[in-house]
């Protein structure tokens, strides 16, 4: 069995040698080269190599997989990152921001297409595989149409909110789990349960990312936190908030909302304390990983191969907080 930094630095390899992009147009295909070469964390190819190796060694099927995951997950960021009108990815600028909006929509295009020819590789169990795929690829669509509708609305529930993060974020890391497991021939219900520990898992993620953005240490994170606050973005926090509120508080939530002064950030953390939001989201977020780490233990297999999804699951779920 392989770590996870072990498979990152073979996939890292591989994927940059037979990246299936042609030299022309250029304009089409030098950001397509110039995203993937912005690296990234890989989490989700990794996943389905991990997944592969829980049942077998790791089979060209899984590379493949795991290839057409990787320029899926990418194709999804050019196009989120014109929706959302970001200017920056992994620390550099955006496509659209770089080469124009036109090369942001083909390159997106192009690229799930290509993801498309990577799948279509697959010799094992290949029909379970594309419809899995294809069932995730409607999925994230439906989540990030969901997240931008949540912009215009005052009334979102936290079920519904789970339910968007469920189809933006975690249904590809589980797609991902389970996709390396049915191309190496994983046999009745292991594959499920390696999908519900992805799907739990990516669901933990995203409410701890919620908690770490308003109260995350800022120089472990990398990055200034209360990004969410300054942007409005409804978030585990804000709508639990809400929920709990008073009428007074409420109002206070409301102009804060309507506010992009330098105090907002802090008055809406103080907020978050006050309403139990900031207690109800870490409370949650550990409900989500017990179940995660429950799904894996369910997985039929010696537990000393399952040992690398653990330590990953570890580290993306035990972040300092």
């Amino acid at each position: 069995m392989h770590s996870f930094k072990e498979l990152a630095a073979a996939f890292e390899n591989r994927f940059t040698a037979s990246l299936p992009f042609s030299q022309s147009p250029a304009t089409l295909y030098e950001p397509c080269r110039y995203l993937l070469g912005l690296g990234g964390k890989r989490i989700r190819p990794i996943l389905c190599l991990m997944g592969n190796e829980l049942f077998n060694e790791i089979s060209e099927d899984a590379w493949h997989a795991a290839f057409g995951i990787e320029l899926f997950h990418n194709f999804t960021l050019i196009h989120d990152d014109i929706m959302d009108n970001a200017p920056i990815r992994r620390g550099n600028p955006a496509i659209h921001a770089k080469y124009g909006l036109t090369a942001g929509i083909l390159c997106g295009d192009v690229m799930s297409i290509y993801a498309y020819d990577q799948l279509g590789k697959i010799k094992t169990a290949l029909p379970q595989a594309l419809q899995l795929f294809n069932k995730t690829a409607i999925e994230v669509c439906e989540g990030q149409q969901l997240d931008m509708d949540f912009e215009s609305r005052n009334d979102v529930t936290i079920d519904e909110y789970l339910h968007m993060i469920t189809l933006k974020t975690s249904v590809l890391l589980a797609c991902a789990l389970k996709m390396g497991a049915l191309v190496g021939g994983a046999m009745g219900d292991n594959a499920n349960k390696l999908y519900a520990f992805g799907r739990n898992m990516g669901i933990a993620f995203q409410l701890q990312d919620d908690y770490l953005d308003a109260f995350g240490d800022t120089n472990k994170l990398g990055k200034q936190n209360g990004g969410d606050i300054k942007a409005n973005k409804k978030t585990y926090l804000l709508l639990k908030a809400m929920e709990n509120a008073d009428a007074e508080t409420r109002q206070e939530i409301d102009r804060l909302l309507h506010s992009d002064t330098d105090s907002k950030v802090e008055a809406m953390r103080s907020i978050y304390s006050a309403t139990g939001a900031d207690t109800a989201c870490r409370e949650a977020a550990a409900s989500y990983s017990k179940m995660a780490f429950e799904c894996l233990e369910d997985v039929a297999v010696p537990s000393k191969r399952k040992q690398p999804l653990y330590d990953l699951a570890e580290y993306l779920l035990e972040r300092e907080k």
